[in-house]
């Protein structure tokens, strides 16, 4: 099947105009024009074009026409136009329904519309929605005194983002060593990072990321960054060192690199190498923390505690926030106007936010990811691990990664063209799988099937 390509003058059209989800999985393979076509969904009705979906057609094709006019170009966008959701499903300007499992880059871990969230959101914006950081607000602090309770730390720094998290902690590393080692001629202010990490595009977070095609257009990035290989233990041994690393930056799972996860040995020596050192260790949980392993914070599973963690993506359900939490060790050497945001911590996103961790921090919500998780591994295993293609299927909880040995944009094309949205992770050859956290085993069925009756595609493909 081939990928969709669009330009400002046109909109490639997927292959069924309107699809409807009914309770039962059916799997089909038609020939169009001579080619094997995917139309795997839950029941699959195709419907003539009516008024409604040429008048979406039109629509879409005017957005995305006067995007390439307004909008700086920096995203090489997939060419759906989004206009609506709910729970795990989205439709686009035509009405065409799509599972989701992107869930925006792993930010709506409720899904689209949850109705405690929506509720959370209409009455703070009614009551109060930004104040700033020069007055004290009820939200801001409600929500620090949650996840201080649920979680290693004893303050918060709240963010925009998950890059704005991790310039923070880049800043509190840099003031802790000069607060305690005071007569220190230069403090530690160096970093120890990791292939195939990922924290964030803005300068410092940026310096800490391993790809160098991020990097190379803005350097001279951040200096005092260094990368070694992530898992490999001799080889960080050897470079965190007394009175030169201010703190080492860690994922414990690796989502834009590719979905790799820690082991348990490679943490605990990283704890112990930062304590001898006298660094920090932060772990970056913006993408894998806050129930998405099944844990409410993705380094529970390993019994290994950081310095700092930073976290975003789905504490807020979708709007912007990021947050850095910090031991009392690392707070105390932080001063008045050492650091801050406008925007930080309002208190819409706030509410937001609290909606949110009160919902997944539930032990049985958690439960219900690992049981998810689980169940939607082993199915994939089994559909798509005889595929000469798949090298792998990895992950933890409703993190999962599909490697392939080619490229995996032809099967996101397919899938997408099958009503099913995914992502790509790694070098390109990673399917990544972060779906909503209520997502159900019946969708999870659905998505494997779609995801197998795709693969084709690649075979298609590789004899291109």
């Amino acid at each position: 099947m081939a990928s969709l390509r669009v330009s400002p003058n046109t909109i490639s059209q997927p292959l069924n105009l309107r699809r409807r989800f009914s309770p039962s999985l059916h799997g089909r393979v038609q020939l169009i024009n001579g080619r094997r076509a995917v139309t795997a969904c839950l029941s699959v009705d195709v419907e003539a074009p009516d008024t409604a979906s040429k008048l979406g057609l039109a629509k879409s094709r005017e957005v995305i026409e006067t995007e390439a006019k307004v909008v700086v170009q920096t995203y090489a966008r997939t060419p759906v136009v989004l206009a609506s959701g709910k729970g795990c499903k989205l439709y686009d300007a035509e009405g065409r329904e799509y599972l989701d499992l992107t869930s925006g880059i792993a930010v709506n871990a409720l899904g689209h519309g949850d109705e405690d969230w929506l509720k959370a959101v209409v009455e703070q914006a009614s009551t109060l929605t930004h104040v700033s950081n020069v007055y004290y607000s009820i939200p801001q602090v409600e929500l620090a005194k949650r996840l201080v309770a649920s979680s290693f730390a004893d303050r918060v720094f709240f963010t925009n983002s998950g890059t704005e998290a991790n310039e923070a902690a880049i800043k509190f590393a840099r003031k802790f060593q000069r607060h305690t080692n005071p007569d220190a001629k230069e403090p530690a202010a160096s970093f120890i990072s990791f292939t195939n990490s990922f924290h964030g595009r803005t300068m410092g977070a940026l310096a800490l990321t391993s790809k160098e095609h991020y990097r190379s257009p803005f350097e001279p990035v951040m200096p005092g960054v260094t990368f070694v290989e992530y898992g490999n233990i001799q080889a960080t041994k050897e470079l965190i060192q007394p009175g030169k690393t201010a703190a080492v930056f860690v994922e414990p799972i690796q989502g834009e690199g590719g979905i790799y996860s820690a082991s348990k040995e490679f943490l605990q020596f990283l704890r112990k190498a930062c304590d001898d050192a006298g660094a920090l260790l932060v772990f970056d949980e913006v993408q894998c923390g806050l129930g998405r392993t099944g844990y409410l914070w993705a380094h529970e599973a390993y019994g290994v505690f950081p310095d700092i963690m930073t976290l975003a993506k789905p504490l807020a359900g979708g709007l912007p926030i990021g947050a850095a939490l910090v031991t009392e060790r690392v707070a105390s050497a932080i001063a008045f106007g050492d650091h801050g945001s406008t925007f930080a911590g309002a208190p819409l996103v706030c509410s937001a936010a609290l909606a949110v961790l009160n919902k997944i921090s539930n032990p049985n919500f958690l439960n219900s990811v690992s049981k998810k998780g689980l169940y939607f591994k082993n199915i994939l295993k089994q559909k798509l691990g005889g595929n000469p293609h798949v090298r792998e299927v990895r992950g933890f909880g409703l993190i999962i990664g599909i490697e392939l040995d080619i490229s995996a944009s032809p099967l996101v094309d397919a899938c997408r063209n099958s009503g099913l949205l995914v992502l790509t992770a790694g070098k390109g050859n990673v399917v990544r799988l972060v779906p909503p956290l209520i997502i159900t085993e019946q969708e999870l069925d659905v998505a494997a099937e779609i995801l197998y009756q795709a693969l084709p595609v690649l075979d298609a493909t590789n004899s291109n």
